[in-house]
């Protein structure tokens, strides 16, 4: 059987959920990434707390911001980026 489409909308990054995501945790692993290197979690509300705990008992957790306000904040550097 082959997947299906990935989904157009964002959606949460908690195993099996289907949910829309709203948040998104930002985190870095140090013995991994460097310094300045920033990876992504979706979550939705039910699962904020439990992914945010998750990465911050191993020190990773960096933020945790609105999905709104995330997409925002990348828009504008985009914008910013091409003049």
């Amino acid at each position: 059987m082959f997947p299906t489409e990935e989904p157009t909308r964002p959606i949460c990054s908690a195993k099996a959920c289907r949910a829309d995501a709203r948040w998104v945790l930002v985190w870095n692993n140090p013995k991994l990434h460097t310094p300045d290197r920033r990876k992504t979690w979706l979550a939705c509300d039910e699962h904020r707390e439990h992914l945010g705990q998750f990465l911050a008992l191993r020190g990773f957790l960096k933020d945790t911001v609105a999905f709104d306000e995330w997409t925002a904040a990348r828009h504008a550097e985009a914008e910013a980026g091409d003049e």
